[in-house]
């Protein structure tokens, strides 16, 4: 299991109102506790902190609000000691805009005394266009165009997400060469692996055509002259040759838009180039992508489309590469308010959505927090908010634009990355346990309920049962090889599957709904050959002939070998 941190939300030790790298330090005990076996942190470099830490000044320094090299050097030897991993955040198709490497880009091709500038194609520069405008219609995906003019060097570079960040030139070979140096500078420090930040958006298409257009859209997503792109592969490849072959290390690429069949071909045991990738399928199905809609417009998803998306990578993958099993990270909203009931039923619907990643085919990441059930917030105003992607949105539709701030605002309660990136809730001091300051954004107010000191305290919280769910995955072959089939399969509510394997089965049962479900058991399967492993709400031991499943009730059943089996 992997346990993602977002270090600035985590823990501050020094009342700066910052998480920092002491403060996860002296939460090992609590991770380890959990469960998790890898640790993956979000970017703690050197950073102007545009995006969140995404935009790197330096890839070889500590940011020195989060502490220092000896701090990480701590950290990294405090989960060694506890048998734990560290996996950092490797962000490298772009810098900052404060990185040496583009100021000396942008100083030009060439430099006063007439020599080539070494940095000048370091970046991925263009002149304007014939008529003054932009080289091409690409948008960026923090809204606005991917190209901004940089008045020193006179040419626009490109920037698929802040202008902050622009893109780096992967064609240099020196570029990739400077990428591998700094791999290594890490790996030889002890790290265990990398994440790796929108890897396959490295490769472009080099002539950077137009991309289609929805109507009322001026500049476009070019995800089709970026995703996947004809290079990537190649590079991919060189990497593992140059750096990842020499050490014994876990990779998960960011990778939007890649197919199962794309997925079995990047992490195939030997013939692929990483351990395991992040696809955004099911994160698109409250998204409508058909049509021309504001920017985080969010639409109901339907379960169907859920089985359908995951269905397909269960299949696609099995045997042939690995899956990464998630619902939440540091970019989306809360598992629970998304796919679940942050309401009534918050502690159902958070076990059960936990059922599903764990008793899937794949390693589950758990995000800080999800564990105990944590909730979107809802921020009254915008000058809570701190995300980049949030504000721009704000200043494009409201201050700008004239929109509506109160249909803006309710996206962004919906939809806003912010919502993943409140403070930790580990008490109900004013503080949240986080921090004995200000904390650097607000703290979700319901803290002074859902917090880790009250699921530690309750044996039927959040936190119990997503440890006894890691615990069987130890413990049960059959969760982590078995093969998976959907049952059911138009059932509006329920959620039904297997993993078996020659040996043995699992049968996992998910009411998706605030209704009951009541349903026979199969006749070609008796009931008395299955005990209950596991579920969110009392239930008996052995499944009835009539099932009624509560809302948002899971159920994991054992099937029982031909000797345990009871005799008529």
């Amino acid at each position: 299991m992997v346990y993602q941190i977002y270090p600035r939300s985590f823990q501050d030790s020094d009342g700066d109102g910052i998480g920092d790298l002491k403060g996860i330090r002296a939460r090992l005990d609590y991770l380890h506790d959990l469960g998790a076996d890898v640790i993956w942190l979000c970017p703690v470099y050197q950073s102007p902190n545009d995006d969140g830490g995404y935009d790197i000044s330096d890839y070889q320094a500590i940011l020195p609000e989060f502490g220092t090299l000896e701090d990480f050097s701590d950290l990294l030897d405090g989960l060694h000691a506890r048998g734990m991993k560290l996996i950092m955040d490797l962000v490298v198709n772009h810098t900052s805009d404060e990185h040496p490497w583009f100021l000396e880009s942008r100083k030009g091709r060439t430099l006063p005394d007439g020599t080539l500038n070494p940095y000048r194609d370091y970046y991925i520069w263009r002149p304007a266009s014939e008529d003054g405008q932009e080289p091409n219609n690409w948008g960026s995906h923090f809204g606005g165009s991917a190209w901004k003019l940089d008045p020193e060097r006179g040419e626009y570079f490109l920037h698929l997400f802040s202008p902050r960040q622009p893109d780096l030139n992967w064609e240099h070979p020196e570029v990739r060469q400077e990428i591998y140096r700094m791999m290594r500078w890490w790996l030889d420090q002890g790290v265990d692996g990398f994440r790796m930040d929108t890897i396959n958006m490295l490769s472009k298409v080099p002539d950077f055509p137009d991309a289609p257009q929805k109507q009322d859209e001026r500049y476009p997503l070019a995800e089709l002259h970026f995703l996947n792109g004809p290079r990537l592969l190649e590079y991919l490849r060189e990497m593992r040759r140059e750096v990842l072959d020499h050490y014994d290390v876990l990779t998960v690429g960011e990778a939007p838009g890649v197919s199962p069949e794309l997925g079995a071909q990047y992490t195939h045991e030997t013939e692929g180039v990483l351990s395991m990738i992040f696809q955004f399928e099911q994160m698109a199905l409250d998204k409508d992508l058909a049509h021309p809609t504001p920017r985080w417009t969010q639409v109901p998803w339907s379960l169907a489309a859920l089985k359908e998306v995951t269905g397909r990578w269960q299949h696609v993958l099995h045997g042939q590469g690995w899956n990464s099993v998630y619902l939440s990270n540091h970019d989306v909203p809360r598992m629970v308010s998304r796919f679940g009931d942050d309401g009534e039923y918050r502690v159902q619907s958070a076990k059960l959505l936990a059922t599903f990643l764990h008793t899937l085919q794949g390693t589950p990441y758990i995000y800080q927090g999800d564990e105990i059930g944590t909730t979107n917030v809802q921020f009254r105003s915008i000058s809570e908010y701190r995300d980049v992607d949030t504000l721009n949105l704000w200043r494009e539709e409201v201050t700008e634009g004239g929109g509506d701030p109160q249909a803006t605002l309710e996206r962004i309660w919906a939809q806003g990355r912010d919502n993943a990136r409140t403070p930790m809730q580990w008490d109900a001091t004013p503080g949240a346990g986080f921090t004995t300051g200000t904390p650097w954004i607000g703290v979700n107010p319901n803290h002074t309920t859902v917090n880790v000191q009250a699921a530690l305290a309750d044996p039927d919280s959040v936190y119990w049962y997503t440890r006894e769910l890691i615990r069987l995955r130890q413990d049960l072959p059959v969760i982590v090889d078995g093969r998976y089939d959907l049952l059911l399969p138009d059932h509006p509510q329920l959620y039904a599957y297997t993993r078996t394997t020659d040996t043995e089965q699992l049968l996992v049962l998910l009411n998706f709904s605030r209704e009951p479900v009541t349903l026979d058991w199969p006749a070609a399967s008796p009931p008395a050959c299955y005990r209950l492993l596991l579920s969110n709400l009392a239930a008996t031991q052995r499944p009835e002939l009539h099932l009624t499943l509560a809302p948002f009730e899971a159920r994991v059943y054992h099937a029982l070998s031909s000797q345990e089996v009871p005799q008529a």
